[in-house]
């Protein structure tokens, strides 16, 4: 669909002109339409096109009125233009037009943005136990009992429906919600009728009108399985978050023998709103809009949202918009890191209105063993559901195949074990449509497992090696067989951050922290439709009541039903101060006492954000930070920049200038978020400082004391003021400085501690880094023509944080290789991590930066090179 998108930046007062798409008038129309000609073969796409409400000619009562009467009135065209119309969340509406037509339509007043559809794709028992909720009212003390289970909290879930007649979502015991809370409706479809809903399934609604349009255009291929245009799931994805988030407890569910137990969502009576905005190839960014918008005027408290957005900035990524407008009105936004992991910069919702959840695992584990023919057993992980492949005694041929994808000989397949790399086919169907007897794939992570179609397990690439040496020295003589175990309740350490979680920095900015938390997002067991196969293969016959998946998707909920509990304990509560109290509290240490994990190193803050989320403390975190729809502006207007104090900002609404009382901040670090992030100049001696406002949430008085727990003294020196505050009521505002000393050029982190008898809270992790020219035994440096040079990150949350640091060296002629900013940062780093590749380097080097940026270091020390691809560059 192209990746164009208009943004006027010309927004006057007066006489709205937006070419014939917005007139009402029965006279302009004539004139201006006349350049936009018609063009009928030139191909014709959707385009969310954004307005200045207030521009509204008055002789339209509705805004709806306005822009249905200008498109049917001005285009001469036998298709029908109009998609949307957006009111509630955000103003305009979308609408098939040319790149000519949406480009003569950008240039006039009143236009704030106009962006052109595009696709978007989800993100693809244990876990309330794990997060310490006990799914039971006789809990008197916790969360739970303080919430009513979020029984008063709305979830709407933006996904591709639900299958209503799940034991997950029965009504038993619930109350009607009061009309003065709920004002939706529950939309009738194919197979769906108001009787699906109740007073679980409040209300359900569907968005098929944009992604019908982009299907017109080609855009979903011809023969697409059947899909039920109402609210009901052919999917499986929006049955399995929902229940995630809010489904009730189920006794005796499982996944063929795994995962055994009571299955619950993390808020069991919190009332669900379906958005079905999500089809077989997608969803559209129209339809998503549209659910926003519908949403707001619901009145659902939490939005939910496991889809990923554009990789582009927020102020005109439509998603990010409507999720604005969302939190505008109150409504808790959060949101899935994405599923493109282990690089950096591959987060996506990057707004900082928006809550974005990483995923990382939980203390369960599916262990299986390939036991070879020389007696050697190979551990790995199975979510088979058959039965044993064969006696543990008896052997069956071992082959590899370089492939696990179609075009298997059957004449060497037939019952022998496949051993294949990971990826396409690595459910082994295609093994099994060859006669294949079980399979083995490697390239696992060790604890996702699979719910492979034939007798199968996955094992990690590094014992998966020894497999390979087995197969080549035994040749036509190898064998194997495939056990299976029962499920692996207190698996140790716990959590470990999930390999494919997406990581930050969000790829434009670092002022701020993404993703900010981590929540259980790896086999995962939760509700599915009835008649849906597990895997969604045409040959996979298998039902199943419960599904297991992982996946940012499953992350994501559980932050939306620990944000219904938090919601239904505090409704006074804002979403950023929802928000705060999960981040402030979020732990950094797993079962075990270390640093959470990630690949066998301590992972990063761009990549577990604040923590682990920890619902039971985030319901008493001592202090939050709050941050105001006007707050967002004013960070807005420091990163564009207006150019004239008439101008309107593109978050929508309000629509408030950038000077006089709204002046932009000074700095991005600025805004009051539980994280710190700021951009030093590469003056080391120069200092910052950065204020925060805290709100005194606990009863009564209280007395906090700061400690700067900082492992990296000989980095960086911080100091706060005041180092005590002191409150007299609950509700008190206060607030604090942060003055961040750079002693050398590198990156450190710190927490910053505020302490009251059990409250317990850090500003935690700060990340310093310098810009310098390389050189021998140079420190970290940054591409010289980066403007957004990351100096200064700080988080809050619960423990303080040691180990290795993250800082970088030539001083050593081993050097390792680390992820990049793409087009950012140039590394060499000093044996950190086992992980990255090891080499031996020497002579002329070439470093490569930022656009047009290159630095030569002659030393011969030996250094990491990369441009952000993944992939080791040596020049």
């Amino acid at each position: 669909m192209g990746s164009i998108h208009y943004h006027n930046h010309n927004l006057k007062a007066g006489v709205l002109l937006l070419l014939c798409v917005l007139l009402s008038s029965s006279l302009i129309p004539h004139v201006l339409c006349s350049n936009l000609k018609e063009e009928a073969d030139e191909s014709r796409t959707t385009y969310i096109v954004r307005v200045q409400p207030s521009m509204k000619p008055s002789s339209f009562a509705h805004a709806r009125d306005w822009y249905r009467a200008s498109l049917k009135g001005n285009y001469k065209h036998d298709e029908e233009r109009f998609v949307h119309v957006y009111d509630k969340a955000l103003h305009g509406f979308s609408a098939r037009l040319t790149r000519q037509e949406a480009a003569q339509l950008s240039d006039q007043p009143g236009i704030i943005s106009i962006v052109p559809d595009r696709l978007h794709q989800l993100h693809t028992t244990r876990s309330p136990t794990f997060l310490g909720i006990q799914s039971s009212a006789n809990d008197n003390d916790g969360l739970l009992s303080e919430s009513d289970l979020g029984s008063n909290v709305i979830i709407g879930v933006f996904d591709s429906g639900i299958w209503p007649e799940h034991r997950s979502f029965h009504d038993q015991g619930l109350d009607p919600i009061s009309p003065d809370i709920w004002r939706g409706e529950c939309e009738e479809g194919e197979n769906f009728t108001r009787a699906n809903c109740n007073n679980k399934i409040i209300g359900a609604r569907f968005f098929s009108k944009g992604y019908a349009a982009a299907a017109h255009e080609e855009v979903v291929p011809n023969g697409q399985l059947k899909e039920f245009k109402s609210p009901r799931d052919s999917l499986g994805h929006g049955t399995h978050t929902a229940s995630i988030a809010a489904g009730r407890a189920v006794p005796n569910a499982t996944f063929f023998g795994h995962a055994t137990g009571v299955a619950s969502g993390v808020a069991p009576k919190a009332r669900i709103a379906v958005y079905k905005v999500c089809w077989k190839n997608g969803c559209m960014t129209s339809d998503i809009f549209a659910a926003f918008d519908k949403a707001v005027s619901d009145g659902v408290h939490i939005i939910s949202l496991s889809i990923d957005s554009a990789q582009e900035p927020y102020e005109i990524d439509p998603v990010s918009v409507g999720a604005f407008g969302a939190m505008q009105r109150g409504v808790f936004v959060s949101a899935s890191a994405g599923n493109e992991g282990p690089g950096e910069r591959t987060v996506s919702n990057i707004a900082p209105w928006i809550t974005t959840v990483g995923a990382s695992s939980i203390d369960r584990r599916f262990p299986a063993d390939v036991v070879l023919g020389d007696g050697k057993v190979i551990s790995g992980v199975s979510l088979y559901g058959g039965g044993p492949l064969l006696p543990s005694d008896t052997f069956l041929p071992l082959t590899y195949s370089n492939s696990c994808t179609d075009g298997f000989n059957g004449d060497l397949v037939r019952g022998k074990i496949v051993v294949c790399p990971r990826g396409p086919g690595q459910l082994g169907e295609p093994v099994a449509e060859a006669g294949g007897a079980g399979v083995v794939v490697i390239g696992g992570t060790g604890f996702l497992a699979e719910p492979h179609v034939l007798p199968g397990l996955t094992v990690e690439e590094s014992v998966g090696d020894a497999i390979l040496r087995y197969i080549n020295s035994s040749g036509a003589n190898a064998s194997a067989t495939i056990v299976f175990h029962p499920t692996d309740l207190g698996f140790h350490p716990a959590p470990a951050l999930a390999f494919f979680s997406s990581r930050g920095p969000a790829f434009e900015t670092r002022y701020y922290l993404k993703p900010e938390l981590i929540a259980p997002g790896v086999n995962i067991l939760a509700a599915w439709p009835d008649g849906l196969s597990p895997t969604g293969l045409s040959t996979d016959t298998r039902h199943t009541e419960f599904n297991i998946l992982s996946g940012t998707s499953m992350s994501c909920p559980h932050v939306s039903g620990i944000a219904a509990l938090l919601k239904g304990a505090h409704p006074d509560w804002s979403p950023a101060m929802i928000r705060s109290a999960m981040m402030t509290t979020a732990y950094t240490r797993d079962s075990e006492g270390w640093p959470i994990l990630d690949d066998g190193a301590e992972a990063s803050v761009w990549a577990r954000g604040a923590g682990h989320v920890d619902p039971h403390k985030a319901s008493d975190p001592g202090l939050v930070y709050d941050v105001t729809a006007d707050d967002y502006l004013r960070l807005h207007c420091l990163r564009l920049g207006p150019p004239d104090n008439d101008d309107y900002g593109p978050i929508d609404p309000p629509y408030i200038g950038c000077s006089g009382s709204q002046p932009a901040f000074d700095n991005g670090a600025d805004l009051n978020l539980p994280a710190i992030a700021t951009v030093l100049q590469s003056d080391i001696s120069s200092p910052v400082t950065i204020s925060r406002t805290v709100t005194h949430v606990a009863e009564g008085p209280a007395t906090y004391n700061v400690a700067v727990v900082n492992p990296s003294n000989g980095l960086m020196h911080v100091t706060v003021n005041p180092s005590t505050m002191v409150f007299k009521a609950k509700g008190e505002k206060q607030s604090y400085s942060v003055t961040i000393h750079p002693l050398t050029v590198s990156q450190a982190f710190a927490n910053i501690v505020w302490d009251y008898h059990y409250h317990y809270q850090e500003l935690n992790k700060t990340q310093l880094t310098k810009p310098k020219s390389a050189g021998r035994k140079s420190s970290p440096f940054l591409a010289e023509n980066n403007p957004n040079l990351p100096i200064i990150q700080l988080l809050f949350g619960p423990q303080p944080v040691t180990g290795m640091l993250g800082h970088w060296s030539c001083r050593l002629r081993k050097a390792h290789m680390s992820d990049h900013f793409p087009g950012a940062l140039i590394h060499s780093l000093v044996g950190r991590r086992r992980r990255f590749v090891e080499a031996q380097l020497s002579g002329s080097i070439r470093f490569w930066g930022a656009p047009g940026s290159m630095i030569n270091d002659d030393s011969g020390d030996g250094l990491g090179i990369g441009d952000g691809d993944g992939i080791r560059d040596l020049r």
